[in-house]
Protein backbone atom coordinates (compact mmCIF):
# COMPACT_ATOMS: atom_id res chain seq x y z
CA UNK A 1 0.00 0.00 0.00
CA UNK A 2 1.14 4.05 -0.57
CA UNK A 3 -0.32 7.14 -0.07
CA UNK A 4 -0.77 9.49 -2.48
CA UNK A 5 -2.26 13.17 -1.79
CA UNK A 6 -2.22 16.37 -3.69
CA UNK A 7 -3.47 19.49 -4.44
CA UNK A 8 -4.78 21.72 -8.03
CA UNK A 9 -5.10 25.27 -7.04
CA UNK A 10 -5.83 27.95 -10.06
CA UNK A 11 -5.41 31.12 -7.23
CA UNK A 12 -1.75 30.29 -7.08
CA UNK A 13 -1.37 29.43 -4.18
CA UNK A 14 0.04 26.32 -3.31
CA UNK A 15 1.13 24.81 -0.23
CA UNK A 16 4.25 25.34 1.91
CA UNK A 17 7.39 23.40 2.08
CA UNK A 18 6.41 22.62 5.71
CA UNK A 19 2.53 22.01 4.60
CA UNK A 20 3.50 19.34 2.41
CA UNK A 21 6.08 17.49 4.82
CA UNK A 22 2.92 17.33 7.46
CA UNK A 23 0.70 15.72 4.69
CA UNK A 24 3.05 13.18 3.78
CA UNK A 25 3.91 12.61 7.33
CA UNK A 26 0.26 11.39 7.92
CA UNK A 27 0.11 9.14 4.87
CA UNK A 28 3.70 7.25 6.22
CA UNK A 29 2.09 4.54 7.72
CA UNK A 30 0.95 3.75 4.30
CA UNK A 31 4.50 4.46 2.72
CA UNK A 32 7.28 3.94 5.56
CA UNK A 33 10.08 3.15 2.55
CA UNK A 34 10.17 7.10 0.58
CA UNK A 35 8.22 9.94 -0.38
CA UNK A 36 8.36 12.59 -2.97
CA UNK A 37 6.63 15.85 -4.14
CA UNK A 38 6.19 17.09 -7.92
CA UNK A 39 5.02 20.86 -7.60
CA UNK A 40 4.42 22.66 -10.84
CA UNK A 41 2.33 26.40 -11.48
CA UNK A 42 -1.19 25.03 -10.37
CA UNK A 43 -0.23 21.76 -8.67
CA UNK A 44 1.32 19.66 -5.84
CA UNK A 45 1.27 16.38 -6.05
CA UNK A 46 2.81 13.89 -3.19
CA UNK A 47 3.85 10.29 -2.40
CA UNK A 48 4.17 7.98 0.10
CA UNK A 49 5.70 4.63 -0.73
CA UNK A 50 5.78 1.18 0.42
CA UNK A 51 8.38 -0.44 -2.19
CA UNK A 52 7.61 -3.80 -3.46
CA UNK A 53 8.05 -3.95 -7.03
CA UNK A 54 10.98 -2.40 -8.98
CA UNK A 55 12.49 -0.55 -6.03
CA UNK A 56 15.29 1.03 -7.71
CA UNK A 57 12.68 2.84 -10.67
CA UNK A 58 9.14 2.98 -9.15
CA UNK A 59 9.48 5.99 -7.24
CA UNK A 60 6.82 8.50 -7.61
CA UNK A 61 5.26 10.85 -8.42
CA UNK A 62 6.62 9.77 -11.44
CA UNK A 63 7.24 12.04 -15.12
CA UNK A 64 6.62 11.23 -18.43
CA UNK A 65 6.85 13.84 -21.72
CA UNK A 66 4.36 11.97 -24.03
CA UNK A 67 4.54 13.96 -27.86
CA UNK A 68 5.59 17.44 -26.06
CA UNK A 69 3.48 17.40 -22.78
CA UNK A 70 4.16 16.73 -19.08
CA UNK A 71 2.59 14.04 -17.34
CA UNK A 72 3.17 13.52 -13.65
CA UNK A 73 1.15 10.42 -12.01
CA UNK A 74 0.57 9.65 -7.77
CA UNK A 75 -0.89 5.93 -7.64
CA UNK A 76 -1.97 3.56 -5.06
CA UNK A 77 -2.40 -0.26 -6.05
CA UNK A 78 -1.08 -2.64 -7.65
CA UNK A 79 -2.14 -3.77 -11.53
CA UNK A 80 -2.04 -7.46 -12.04
CA UNK A 81 -2.08 -7.51 -15.71
CA UNK A 82 0.58 -5.20 -15.98
CA UNK A 83 3.07 -7.82 -18.76
CA UNK A 84 -0.25 -7.54 -21.04
CA UNK A 85 -0.47 -3.93 -21.24
CA UNK A 86 3.35 -3.33 -21.38
CA UNK A 87 3.28 -6.03 -24.70
CA UNK A 88 0.75 -3.75 -26.29
CA UNK A 89 2.25 -0.57 -25.58
CA UNK A 90 5.21 -1.84 -26.62
CA UNK A 91 3.97 -2.60 -29.76
CA UNK A 92 2.58 0.63 -30.58
CA UNK A 93 6.48 1.92 -29.94
CA UNK A 94 6.83 2.54 -26.05
CA UNK A 95 10.08 2.08 -24.48
CA UNK A 96 10.05 1.17 -20.33
CA UNK A 97 12.60 2.53 -18.18
CA UNK A 98 11.86 0.14 -15.74
CA UNK A 99 9.37 -2.48 -14.53
CA UNK A 100 7.05 -1.13 -12.36
CA UNK A 101 3.24 -1.16 -13.12
CA UNK A 102 3.78 2.77 -12.20
CA UNK A 103 5.20 3.63 -15.47
CA UNK A 104 2.95 1.13 -17.12
CA UNK A 105 -0.20 3.07 -16.02
CA UNK A 106 1.42 6.44 -16.71
CA UNK A 107 2.50 5.36 -20.40
CA UNK A 108 -1.36 3.56 -20.53
CA UNK A 109 -2.82 6.86 -19.62
CA UNK A 110 -0.66 8.95 -22.34
CA UNK A 111 -1.22 6.47 -25.15
CA UNK A 112 -5.43 6.01 -24.49
CA UNK A 113 -6.53 8.67 -22.51
CA UNK A 114 -9.21 7.35 -20.16
CA UNK A 115 -10.33 4.22 -22.00
CA UNK A 116 -7.13 2.80 -20.55
CA UNK A 117 -9.31 2.42 -17.74
CA UNK A 118 -10.80 -0.58 -19.53
CA UNK A 119 -7.53 -2.63 -19.67
CA UNK A 120 -6.95 -2.17 -15.94
CA UNK A 121 -6.96 -5.67 -13.73
CA UNK A 122 -6.04 -4.53 -10.44
CA UNK A 123 -6.67 -2.53 -7.31
CA UNK A 124 -6.05 1.26 -7.35
CA UNK A 125 -6.45 5.19 -6.92
CA UNK A 126 -4.39 7.62 -9.02
CA UNK A 127 -4.61 10.78 -10.35
CA UNK A 128 -2.21 12.24 -13.39
CA UNK A 129 -1.75 15.77 -14.22
CA UNK A 130 -1.28 16.93 -17.68
CA UNK A 131 0.68 20.33 -17.64
CA UNK A 132 -0.38 21.58 -21.17
CA UNK A 133 -3.78 21.04 -20.89
CA UNK A 134 -3.84 22.20 -16.94
CA UNK A 135 -5.96 19.13 -15.80
CA UNK A 136 -6.16 16.77 -13.04
CA UNK A 137 -7.50 12.86 -14.13
CA UNK A 138 -8.58 10.99 -11.10
CA UNK A 139 -9.68 7.42 -10.90
CA UNK A 140 -10.77 4.62 -8.36
CA UNK A 141 -10.76 0.73 -9.19
CA UNK A 142 -14.19 -1.15 -9.70
CA UNK A 143 -14.76 -2.67 -6.19
CA UNK A 144 -13.29 0.45 -4.25
CA UNK A 145 -10.67 -1.50 -2.81
CA UNK A 146 -7.97 1.51 -2.65
CA UNK A 147 -9.31 4.96 -1.34
CA UNK A 148 -9.61 8.12 -2.61
CA UNK A 149 -11.23 11.29 -1.00
CA UNK A 150 -11.40 14.81 -1.53
CA UNK A 151 -12.50 18.45 -1.11
CA UNK A 152 -13.51 20.52 -3.45
CA UNK A 153 -13.32 24.56 -2.84
CA UNK A 154 -13.52 27.85 -5.17
CA UNK A 155 -10.65 27.26 -7.67
CA UNK A 156 -8.96 24.38 -5.70
CA UNK A 157 -9.54 20.71 -5.39
CA UNK A 158 -7.38 18.93 -2.80
CA UNK A 159 -7.29 14.65 -2.85
CA UNK A 160 -5.28 11.86 -0.62
CA UNK A 161 -5.90 8.44 0.53
CA UNK A 162 -6.90 8.78 3.97
CA UNK A 163 -9.26 11.67 5.51
CA UNK A 164 -6.05 12.75 8.23
CA UNK A 165 -4.40 13.54 5.17
CA UNK A 166 -6.54 16.41 4.08
CA UNK A 167 -7.62 17.18 7.47
CA UNK A 168 -3.59 18.21 7.46
CA UNK A 169 -4.65 20.52 4.42
CA UNK A 170 -4.57 24.53 5.98
CA UNK A 171 -7.85 24.70 4.04
CA UNK A 172 -9.88 21.87 5.46
CA UNK A 173 -11.41 21.58 8.99
CA UNK A 174 -12.54 18.94 11.03
CA UNK A 175 -16.50 19.98 10.85
CA UNK A 176 -18.83 17.13 11.31
CA UNK A 177 -21.91 17.74 9.70
CA UNK A 178 -25.58 16.12 10.96
CA UNK A 179 -25.15 13.51 8.06
CA UNK A 180 -21.65 12.98 9.07
CA UNK A 181 -23.17 12.13 12.84
CA UNK A 182 -25.83 9.83 11.27
CA UNK A 183 -23.14 7.71 9.26
CA UNK A 184 -20.86 7.47 12.55
CA UNK A 185 -23.82 6.41 14.92
CA UNK A 186 -25.98 4.20 12.09
CA UNK A 187 -24.07 3.25 9.57
CA UNK A 188 -20.58 2.80 11.35
CA UNK A 189 -18.22 1.30 10.45
CA UNK A 190 -19.19 1.45 7.05
CA UNK A 191 -20.56 4.37 5.11
CA UNK A 192 -22.47 5.67 2.44
CA UNK A 193 -20.57 4.95 -1.15
CA UNK A 194 -19.22 8.60 -1.51
CA UNK A 195 -19.28 10.21 1.83
CA UNK A 196 -16.34 11.27 3.43
CA UNK A 197 -17.61 11.86 6.99
CA UNK A 198 -16.94 15.79 7.58
CA UNK A 199 -18.10 18.60 6.08
CA UNK A 200 -17.40 19.53 2.08
CA UNK A 201 -15.44 15.78 2.09
CA UNK A 202 -16.03 13.05 -0.04
CA UNK A 203 -15.20 9.94 -1.65
CA UNK A 204 -14.55 9.10 -5.25
CA UNK A 205 -17.21 6.05 -5.52
CA UNK A 206 -15.94 2.72 -6.70
CA UNK A 207 -15.72 2.43 -10.33
CA UNK A 208 -15.61 5.74 -11.24
CA UNK A 209 -13.16 8.51 -12.78
CA UNK A 210 -12.91 12.27 -12.95
CA UNK A 211 -11.44 15.49 -14.41
CA UNK A 212 -10.63 18.79 -12.49
CA UNK A 213 -9.49 21.85 -14.15
CA UNK A 214 -10.57 25.57 -14.50
CA UNK A 215 -14.21 24.83 -14.76
CA UNK A 216 -14.57 22.43 -11.69
CA UNK A 217 -15.01 18.09 -10.94
CA UNK A 218 -16.68 16.28 -13.34
CA UNK A 219 -16.89 12.55 -12.28
CA UNK A 220 -18.46 9.56 -14.14
CA UNK A 221 -18.85 6.07 -13.73
CA UNK A 222 -16.74 3.63 -16.44
CA UNK A 223 -18.13 0.59 -14.73
CA UNK A 224 -21.20 -0.79 -13.09
CA UNK A 225 -21.64 -4.82 -12.37
CA UNK A 226 -23.84 -6.59 -14.97
CA UNK A 227 -25.80 -9.51 -14.77
CA UNK A 228 -25.77 -11.77 -17.66
CA UNK A 229 -27.17 -15.41 -18.19
CA UNK A 230 -25.79 -18.43 -16.61
CA UNK A 231 -25.06 -21.04 -19.39
CA UNK A 232 -22.25 -23.29 -18.25
CA UNK A 233 -22.62 -27.13 -17.27
CA UNK A 234 -21.77 -27.97 -14.06
CA UNK A 235 -18.06 -29.26 -15.29
CA UNK A 236 -17.51 -25.90 -17.05
CA UNK A 237 -18.46 -23.97 -14.37
CA UNK A 238 -16.09 -25.66 -11.59
CA UNK A 239 -13.10 -25.21 -14.23
CA UNK A 240 -14.00 -21.70 -14.91
CA UNK A 241 -14.27 -21.07 -10.87
CA UNK A 242 -10.85 -23.22 -10.42
CA UNK A 243 -9.11 -20.73 -13.07
CA UNK A 244 -10.74 -17.15 -12.17
CA UNK A 245 -9.82 -18.25 -8.55
CA UNK A 246 -5.99 -19.04 -8.88
CA UNK A 247 -5.46 -16.79 -11.77
CA UNK A 248 -6.53 -13.95 -9.06
CA UNK A 249 -4.17 -15.13 -6.72
CA UNK A 250 -1.33 -15.92 -8.85
CA UNK A 251 -1.45 -12.43 -10.39
CA UNK A 252 -0.59 -11.18 -6.78
CA UNK A 253 2.21 -12.76 -5.93
CA UNK A 254 4.11 -10.31 -8.58
CA UNK A 255 6.72 -8.60 -6.02
CA UNK A 256 10.52 -8.24 -5.56
CA UNK A 257 9.55 -8.43 -1.92
CA UNK A 258 8.95 -11.45 0.48
CA UNK A 259 5.62 -12.45 0.25
CA UNK A 260 3.63 -14.76 2.54
CA UNK A 261 -0.42 -15.39 3.57
CA UNK A 262 -2.77 -15.35 6.81
CA UNK A 263 -3.76 -19.15 7.04
CA UNK A 264 -6.79 -19.45 10.01
CA UNK A 265 -7.69 -22.95 8.37
CA UNK A 266 -10.68 -21.59 7.09
CA UNK A 267 -11.49 -22.22 3.43
CA UNK A 268 -10.69 -18.66 2.17
CA UNK A 269 -7.10 -18.78 3.55
CA UNK A 270 -5.99 -22.29 2.82
CA UNK A 271 -7.22 -21.92 -0.47
CA UNK A 272 -4.83 -19.24 -0.90
CA UNK A 273 -2.46 -20.40 0.73
CA UNK A 274 -2.15 -23.59 -1.38
CA UNK A 275 -2.05 -21.88 -4.80
CA UNK A 276 0.37 -19.27 -3.17
CA UNK A 277 3.19 -22.28 -2.18
CA UNK A 278 2.29 -24.15 -5.48
CA UNK A 279 3.21 -21.30 -7.07
CA UNK A 280 6.45 -20.45 -4.64
CA UNK A 281 7.05 -23.84 -5.16
CA UNK A 282 7.81 -23.82 -8.75
CA UNK A 283 10.24 -20.37 -8.41
CA UNK A 284 12.02 -22.64 -5.69
CA UNK A 285 11.01 -20.70 -2.88
CA UNK A 286 9.10 -21.64 0.37
CA UNK A 287 5.58 -20.28 1.52
CA UNK A 288 5.55 -18.01 4.74
CA UNK A 289 1.76 -18.05 6.69
CA UNK A 290 0.66 -16.72 9.74
CA UNK A 291 -2.30 -17.46 11.63
CA UNK A 292 -3.45 -15.20 15.41
CA UNK A 293 -4.30 -16.64 18.53
CA UNK A 294 -5.21 -14.66 21.82
CA UNK A 295 -3.77 -15.43 25.17
CA UNK A 296 -4.96 -18.02 27.32
CA UNK A 297 -7.37 -18.89 24.29
CA UNK A 298 -7.38 -22.67 24.91
CA UNK A 299 -8.68 -22.20 28.08
CA UNK A 300 -11.57 -20.07 27.74
CA UNK A 301 -12.55 -21.61 24.39
CA UNK A 302 -16.17 -22.80 24.23
CA UNK A 303 -17.49 -25.27 21.40
CA UNK A 304 -20.35 -23.99 19.04
CA UNK A 305 -22.42 -25.12 16.57
CA UNK A 306 -20.94 -22.19 14.25
CA UNK A 307 -17.46 -23.16 15.80
CA UNK A 308 -16.66 -26.54 16.66
CA UNK A 309 -12.79 -27.00 17.22
CA UNK A 310 -10.71 -23.97 17.60
CA UNK A 311 -8.57 -22.99 14.89
CA UNK A 312 -5.73 -24.73 15.45
CA UNK A 313 -6.23 -28.14 14.43
CA UNK A 314 -6.85 -26.91 11.00
CA UNK A 315 -4.07 -24.77 10.84
CA UNK A 316 -1.94 -27.62 11.55
CA UNK A 317 -3.09 -29.64 8.77
CA UNK A 318 -3.24 -26.97 6.41
CA UNK A 319 0.68 -26.26 7.67
CA UNK A 320 1.76 -30.04 7.19
CA UNK A 321 0.16 -30.17 3.68
CA UNK A 322 2.10 -27.11 2.20
CA UNK A 323 5.13 -27.32 4.09
CA UNK A 324 5.08 -23.69 4.92
CA UNK A 325 7.21 -21.92 7.17
CA UNK A 326 4.74 -20.82 10.05
CA UNK A 327 4.41 -18.25 12.03
CA UNK A 328 2.22 -17.97 14.69
CA UNK A 329 1.05 -14.61 16.61
CA UNK A 330 -0.35 -14.56 20.32
CA UNK A 331 -2.02 -11.33 21.43
CA UNK A 332 -2.69 -10.19 25.40
CA UNK A 333 -5.80 -8.65 25.96
CA UNK A 334 -4.48 -6.06 27.03
CA UNK A 335 -2.40 -4.86 24.22
CA UNK A 336 -5.52 -5.68 22.28
CA UNK A 337 -7.03 -2.50 24.41
CA UNK A 338 -4.33 -0.86 24.02
CA UNK A 339 -4.65 -0.77 20.48
CA UNK A 340 -7.85 0.21 19.83
CA UNK A 341 -6.58 3.88 20.03
CA UNK A 342 -4.19 3.24 16.74
CA UNK A 343 -6.55 1.50 15.15
CA UNK A 344 -9.11 3.91 14.98
CA UNK A 345 -5.97 6.48 13.92
CA UNK A 346 -5.23 4.07 11.18
CA UNK A 347 -8.91 3.85 9.78
CA UNK A 348 -9.57 7.57 10.38
CA UNK A 349 -12.75 6.86 12.16
CA UNK A 350 -14.37 4.92 14.91
CA UNK A 351 -14.45 1.02 13.18
CA UNK A 352 -14.83 -2.61 14.37
CA UNK A 353 -13.32 -2.37 17.79
CA UNK A 354 -11.15 -5.48 18.62
CA UNK A 355 -11.27 -6.20 15.47
CA UNK A 356 -9.66 -3.79 13.98
CA UNK A 357 -6.90 -3.63 17.02
CA UNK A 358 -6.39 -7.45 16.49
CA UNK A 359 -5.95 -7.08 12.59
CA UNK A 360 -3.49 -4.19 13.36
CA UNK A 361 -1.58 -5.88 15.92
CA UNK A 362 -1.33 -9.32 13.65
CA UNK A 363 0.09 -7.31 10.57
CA UNK A 364 2.77 -5.64 12.37
CA UNK A 365 4.33 -8.92 13.74
CA UNK A 366 3.90 -10.37 9.78
CA UNK A 367 5.56 -6.97 8.74
CA UNK A 368 9.02 -8.15 10.79
CA UNK A 369 8.75 -11.19 8.44
CA UNK A 370 7.57 -10.24 4.80
CA UNK A 371 6.11 -7.17 3.33
CA UNK A 372 2.50 -8.51 1.63
CA UNK A 373 0.56 -10.89 2.73
CA UNK A 374 -2.20 -12.43 0.94
CA UNK A 375 -5.53 -12.69 2.66
CA UNK A 376 -9.50 -14.01 2.67
CA UNK A 377 -10.70 -11.05 4.88
CA UNK A 378 -12.51 -9.51 2.36
CA UNK A 379 -11.71 -6.22 3.31
CA UNK A 380 -8.66 -5.46 0.86
CA UNK A 381 -7.61 -7.96 -2.07
CA UNK A 382 -4.49 -8.01 -0.27
CA UNK A 383 -2.88 -6.59 2.64
CA UNK A 384 0.12 -4.76 2.77
CA UNK A 385 1.68 -5.02 6.32
CA UNK A 386 3.74 -1.63 5.67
Amino acid sequence: MCGIAGEVNFNNILLTDEQQKNIIKNLKRRGPDADGVYVSENVVLLHARLAVVDIENGSQPMRYNYKGADFAIVYNGELYNTEDIRAELKALGERFVGHSDTEVLLRAYCVWGEDCLEKLNGIFAFAIWNEREKKLFIARDRMGVKPFFYVEKEKSFIFGSEIKALLAHPSVKPVLSYRGISELFFLGPGRTPGCGVFEDMYELKPGCCGVYDADGLKTRAYWTLEDKPHTDDLNATIEKVRYLVTDAIERQLVSDVPIGTFLSGGLDSSIISAVAANSLKRRGEKLQTFSVTYKDNEKFFKKSFFQPDSDEKYIQIMTEYLGSDHHNVVIGNDELAQALYDAVEARDLPGMADIDSSLLLFCGEIKKHVTVALSGECADEYEHTG
